[in-house]
């Protein structure tokens, strides 16, 4: 008989739904998936739904939250706005980090097997709390600073810990959104950034500048401060020919499964911001297969500190000579790369076929990083081998 409380059907079929904007094509190329694999096509819960009343699904529903973004209406919802912001207007990140929080406990209310679990999402899209849970599980991440509440307290802050590099990054920011990759050494600043500014607000541009006036700077940094930032050391990264490259690399049930290269003239290496795919094959062969293999080996550390979550992307970076390597974020909705297979499947195919072969979360427990297991396989638990480059703390620059 059909076990609902694992979200089959009665025909013994898997029971999907997505909740997410259901024209974007990360909710298009799920369902392609769950069709390719046999599987009816989901149902979809728009997050215009879910923010304005709609049920959430009940029992026996396997649900998967996909990312709110791309969608000015359910920004708004979020934001509990009056009007919505202007086109890439970079503006309250925390109302709307506060606003999905209601929106994940309203999901989680209908009792539904959820795919990724709202503790998880919640706290990956909070890098302070992010980084903090990977730290704490002996993840190799880029030293961090304290709080900072504006520019002159981050100028303080570099000062005392020796820093003249940092990224400085909203703490409920994604797509590089309000990051500022800052060199400051005397009165001498250098930000680069996809931030514009604009009749006293900021937008998130698709191109790439640079500021060399201070005042300017302070000023991106006052107007950011307010909604929370999460400041890191700037590691040099390891680079390919005139590029410097990183990965994201998705991981699904414990297992990293697919990778591609950002590879950027610039510090910011998002593909959107102009940046070009990189050569996967070429970055393993410059990392050896030792180097290669702790690396994967930490992404799926970083993986197992958010178990109950069926997958997330990890951004990883090999610094430079290759040796060693760290995370610089975990994504809760980073699956979305397009034309990446392994063994014939994409992201969402290699998904579908996991909840095939049985995984669900075993428990949906609050996030927290003293009550962690990885026991949300179909496997067991997942075993990584040790070989980690070991938590950054004070890598020269």
């Amino acid at each position: 008989m059909p076990d609902t409380s694992r979200g089959e059907g009665r025909d013994g079929s898997l029971s999907l739904t997505v909740v997410g904007n259901p024209d974007n094509r990360r909710v298009r190329l799920f369902a392609e998936a769950a069709v390719g694999a046999g599987l009816s096509r989901p149902t979809v819960l728009p997050w215009r739904d879910l923010l304005t009343g709609a049920a959430p699904p009940p029992a026996g529903t396997l649900v998967r939250v996909d990312s709110p973004g791309e969608d000015a209406e359910v920004d708004r919802l979020l934001r509990g706005a009056t009007e919505p912001a202007r086109h890439g207007e970079i503006v309250g990140l925390a109302a709307a980090h506060a606003g999905l929080r209601r929106a994940l406990d309203r999901l989680a209310s209908g009792g539904a097997t959820l795919l990724n679990q709202p503790a998880d999402i919640l706290a990956m899209c909070d890098k302070r709390r992010c980084h903090a849970t990977l730290d704490a599980a002996g993840v190799p991440v880029p030293a961090a600073l304290g709080e900072v509440t504006g520019y002159a307290g981050l100028r303080a802050a570099m000062r005392r810990a020796g820093w003249t590099r940092v990224f400085v990054k909203p703490a409920h920011g994604s797509s590089a959104s309000g990051v500022l990759a800052l060199a400051a050494d005397g009165s001498r600043v250098l930000a680069t950034t996809p931030v514009e500014r604009d009749d006293g607000r900021l937008f998130n541009s698709l191109r790439v500048r640079r500021y060399t006036d201070e005042a300017k700077v302070a000023e991106i940094v006052d107007r950011l401060a307010p909604d929370g930032l999460h400041v890191e050391r700037w590691l040099p990264k390891a680079g390919l020919a005139d590029r410097v490259v990183d990965l994201r690399v998705v991981v699904v049930a414990g297992r990293p499964t697919h990778a591609v290269v950002r590879a950027g003239r610039g510090p910011i290496t998002n593909l959107h911001l102009g940046n070009a795919r990189g050569d996967l094959a070429a970055v393993r062969s410059a990392a050896g297969p030792a180097n290669w293999a702790a690396a994967m080996a930490t992404c799926a550390r970083a993986a197992a500190c958010f178990p109950d979550t069926l997958h997330v992307g990890v951004d990883l970076m090999f610094l430079v000579g290759w040796n060693r390597h760290a995370v610089a974020e975990v994504n809760a909705f980073g699956d979305l790369l397009p034309g990446v297979l392994t063994d014939g499947r994409d992201t969402y195919a290699t998904q579908v076929q996991t909840l095939l072969g049985g995984w669900r979360p075993a428990g949906g427990r609050p996030a927290s990083a003293g009550d962690r297991s990885a026991s949300g396989t179909a496997g067991g638990p997942v075993v990584v081998p040790d070989g980690r480059a070991g938590r950054e703390v004070a890598c020269a620059t």
